[in-house]
């Protein structure tokens, strides 16, 4: 009886593909619950007449929600300034991460302690992170202005004045600029540690030979390095966007969107419509127009990953 349960269970370990399944099925059980499950139920409340007070979707109606979001004047500015935000996170994030990672890379005095301070913005609730930046960044009391106005760069007869404050959520592309600040900063410690992983997987022969042949820092990082790091770069890229891209929490801490529409994102008018307007089948339908949008970035940069591994 013992041999037979023992010739049973490795016969079930020898069967690569019974095993492969069954440690997949834990992903794709936690993928259809909590993706595909919300991801139907908002297609379905897209397409009908729900509402907080009648949270049915028997009511069909079509693609009327997609009409009425598009016709709305609010629908334009949250879509221009989630791509806006969106590309200039980026643009900034790879920039310094690579920045971090070629000096990460590098032996230096105190390593661990730059280490421990660049991943402090990552382990930080981005809620908290927010709460500081909206006192960073207040209209009255930021120690930001107070700074620029002792070096004498804000103020009457300055470059940024006549005003003391420069109101950084009451105004268009400062608001903007303060919602880009504050993902570069908390999305930066992840960025780095993905190039850095890539960084430091690129043979120090490479470098080595580079140096005894006399190349400099600059030719270095931009025929061997940034070269290397391609598809790496991608990635973080790719994570960079789907993460800012459909977060609200920034916007909702700190400009909440105004003034008027002026930095209002996708995702947190749709809470906004959906969830405190009360409209659930307009705020699932302003939520699916990001679908096709982060698929499509995803998509593109899968491909540009693969070709990059291809030459």
């Amino acid at each position: 009886m013992a041999r037979t349960e023992a010739a049973v269970r490795v016969g079930i370990g020898d069967r690569e593909g019974l095993l492969g399944t069954l440690m997949l099925a834990p992903a794709l059980v936690y993928i259809a619950a909590l993706v595909g499950l919300p991801f139907c139920l908002a297609i379905a409340l897209s397409l009908s007449s729900a509402t907080i007070g009648n949270p049915g979707i028997h009511h069909f109606v079509g693609l009327a929600n997609f009409a009425s979001v598009l016709h709305e004047s609010a629908f334009p500015l949250a879509l221009r300034n989630s791509v806006i935000v969106t590309a200039a996170t980026l643009i900034v994030t790879l920039v310094l991460a690579t920045a971090e990672s070629e000096l990460l890379a590098r032996d230096f005095r105190g390593k661990w302690f730059w280490q421990i301070l660049i991943i402090l913005p990552w382990a930080m609730p981005v809620s908290l992170a927010a709460v500081n930046w909206l006192w960073l960044l207040d209209s009255e009391f930021s120690p930001i202005d107070w700074i620029l106005r002792q070096i004498h760069l804000l103020g009457p007869g300055t470059i940024w004045g006549p005003a003391n404050h420069l109101y950084y959520y009451g105004r268009e592309w400062l608001g903007l600029g303060s919602i880009v600040a504050i993902n570069v900063w908390r999305l930066l410690p992840l960025a780095t540690i993905i190039v850095l992983a890539g960084r430091t997987s690129i043979p120090r022969d490479i470098f080595e030979q580079a140096e005894v042949d006399g190349a400099g820092f600059f030719r270095v990082l931009f025929r061997i390095t940034v070269p290397a790091l391609l598809p790496i770069l991608v990635v973080a890229a790719m994570f960079t966007a789907l993460l800012v891209f459909g977060d609200m929490t920034v916007v909702a801490i700190t400009t909440r969107g105004g003034p008027g529409y002026a930095t209002q994102l996708l995702p947190y008018w749709a809470y906004l419509k959906g969830i405190e307007g009360g409209a659930l089948s307009e705020g699932a339908a302003i939520a699916l127009f990001m679908f096709p949008i982060l698929l499509a970035v995803a998509l593109l940069a899968l491909r540009m990953v693969y070709r990059a591994e291809s030459r």
